[in-house]
């Protein structure tokens, strides 16, 4: 049952052929529909995954919703067209497609040129400079080899149409972030939040783009889970606590730095960089400094995880200013969450286009007493002079006092109708400017947002968690997977196939499963089989009970830990006490 406790890891870098291997065999994630020949850009997460993800999401939702004391939502993944024509997906949300002269393949054109060419960020680039690329370095189909030099690259746009209802149905889309869930029930989610400045609003779920060349498993998929803050702050009196994370050691990649041929990621922490400039939002800075040792606490390796600010061209117009968490792959840097100081664009814009109010009032310390310029207009002028347009002519007349006053100091004021110039006498306009007492104001907010990819996540911790060395003479692969986000955390082993021992495994497993621990049981194969399957989807710690558990006057049992494979005896008494204390953190067991 002993094992060599000084396991010796091997040199060189696992590959993602071989996780992907592995996940597929343990259970971890798999392409969809395989029975019908599978879909691009589709996976499903097997029992070890769905339980890995499902504790990452918890990790999150714990660090970024509970202890920020944020709410949270769930709202649906089809939305109406409207929803999607505010917020400029209809418009904006593409990707540059290419298609293959001789087999009919569509690949991503940004990707074709940063495969083959010295570029590394094509996506900036305008359509036209990426032709012109792909002709100067002759770049070929990757899927045929066919010279993609002259292919016209257009813009495809991501989204997945549907239908609402039968008949005249409403169009419809599957949604491309979980984002927009959140900006359209602004107006109620605010009254959650008492109209009290600054609040949060996070949301786990699916999202849907429909990639041009779906790759890399679950690193680029058509469907995907996100987990996203929008936090609304008043721009003018709301600013973020730094001294919590003013002193997190950050790896940051700055937009300066990349635009230098010898440019080099800096080492910096959170108070520093924002003091210095380098992050040029306290509010991002915050986000990043709260971001970067929850990331370290699920399993991403820290000497492989950067932040980098995105070039003005790859930067979205209404973003003040954005940086990626991103992680390294096999020699390769993936993005796993982005963070944006959006402004005021989201809500500004679906109350331009939905009509409702998206902004919180703002209650001054003492009321104002402010000047207002009013217009009363003569309708007995105004209708005979203009007919079917007086209505308008009020309009543009309430709208010319509000911004310029100046206009009426004249004998007469100059609007704008459909195109023409029309002058009213000012005495017609009953143009005045009132005194009035106001209690406060009304602002929209701006949108500080955090969004991490999860699946993109989960690969990376797998990725960074796998091991390969030798035990006893034998070659053994492991996921050292941190104990908080481990599928499994404990597994339980009868010896032998013994109905006494079986009886005692059985009961330690109950006990365990009691007190909230994941548990697997298993009495297939020698023990030495056992252990390495575990070791394979990361299991923590495995019991085993021996004849020495059910001989001995104090029942005992053998724990083994994962990674160095030591064992230690202890109680059966104190075992879930023992274990639970493991997981949260508060007892090692190299202690024990």
């Amino acid at each position: 049952m002993s094992e060599t406790a000084n396991a010796t890891e091997t040199e060189g870098e696992p590959t993602s052929e071989k996780l992907v291997e592995l996940a597929k065999r343990r259970g971890y994630f798999f392409q969809s529909s395989g029975s019908y020949g599978g879909v691009g850009g589709f996976y499903t997460f097997g029992p070890q995954g769905a339980a890995l993800k499902g504790n990452v999401e918890d990790a999150w939702r714990d660090r970024f919703a509970v202890a920020e004391g944020n709410m949270e939502i769930d709202a649906p993944t089809i939305m109406p067209e409207p929803v999607f024509e505010a917020s400029g997906h209809l418009e904006g949300f593409d990707d540059m497609l290419v298609e293959c002269p001789d087999c009919g393949e569509s690949h991503r054109a940004d990707h074709v040129v940063e495969d083959d060419t010295e570029y590394e960020d094509a996506e900036s680039l305008p359509i036209p400079e990426v032709e012109e690329v792909i002709a100067e370095y002759e770049l070929v189909c990757p899927s045929c080899g066919a010279g993609l030099a002259g292919q016209a690259v257009e813009a495809f746009n991501l989204m997945f149409a549907t239908n609402i209802g039968p008949g005249d149905s409403q169009p419809g889309y599957l949604r491309p972030e979980t984002a927009q869930g959140i900006f359209v029930e602004f107006p109620r989610l605010k009254e959650y939040a008492r109209n009290q400045l600054p609040f949060g609003v996070t949301q786990i779920g699916r999202a849907y783009r429909n990639e041009i060349s779906p790759r890399r498993s679950i690193i680029r998929t058509r469907e995907f889970t996100q987990a996203e803050l929008e936090y609304f702050v008043d721009p003018e009196t709301d600013e973020p606590d730094l001294e919590r994370v003013e002193n997190v050691e950050v790896a940051l990649y700055p937009a300066s730095e990349q635009q230098t041929d010898d440019g080099e990621v800096i080492e910096t922490t959170v108070g520093a960089a924002v003091e210095e400039g380098v992050i040029g939002d306290p509010w991002v800075a915050y986000f990043l400094g709260v971001a970067k040792p929850w990331y370290e606490s699920v399993g991403v390796d820290m000497d492989r995880f950067r932040f980098r600010q995105h070039l003005s061209g790859e930067r979205a117009h209404y973003a003040a200013d954005c940086w990626d968490a991103e992680s390294e792959i096999d020699g390769n840097w993936i993005e796993l969450a982005g963070f944006a100081y959006r402004s005021d664009y989201d809500l500004s814009k679906h109350a331009e286009h939905s009509g409702d109010r998206f902004t919180v009032f703002r209650q001054y310390d003492e009321p104002k007493t402010v000047e207002r310029a009013t217009v009363d207009p003569d309708m007995s002028y105004l209708g005979p002079e203009f007919g079917g347009d007086a209505q308008t002519v009020v309009s543009e007349l309430e709208a010319l006092a509000g911004r310029d006053r100046a206009a009426f100091e004249g004998d007469a004021v100059e609007i704008d109708l459909e195109g023409e110039t029309r002058e009213i006498p000012v005495e017609k306009t009953g143009f005045a400017v009132e005194e009035e007492t106001i209690a406060g104001e009304h602002v929209t907010p701006h949108v500080v947002e955090p969004s991490f990819g999860v699946d993109r996540l989960v690969y990376t911790v797998l990725h960074h968690a796998y091991r390969e060395d030798e035990v006893d003479g034998e070659e053994r692969t492991y996921l050292e997977l941190p104990p908080e986000v481990a599928p499994t955390f404990v597994g339980v082993f009868p010896l032998q196939n013994d109905a006494d021992l079986e009886a005692q495994a059985d009961e330690i497993v109950d006990d365990l499963r009691e007190a909230g621990l994941s548990v697997s049981y298993d009495d297939s194969g020698n023990i030495g089989r056992r252990y390495r399957r575990q070791d394979e989807v990361g299991t923590p710690f495995c019991v085993t009970v021996d004849y020495e558990t059910i001989e001995e006057d104090q029942t005992t049992v053998t724990v083994r830990e994962r990674d160095t494979t030591a064992q230690k005896r202890l109680s059966v008494d104190e075992l879930a006490e023992t274990l639970t204390a493991i997981r949260e953190g508060d007892l090692a067991f190299d202690e024990l």
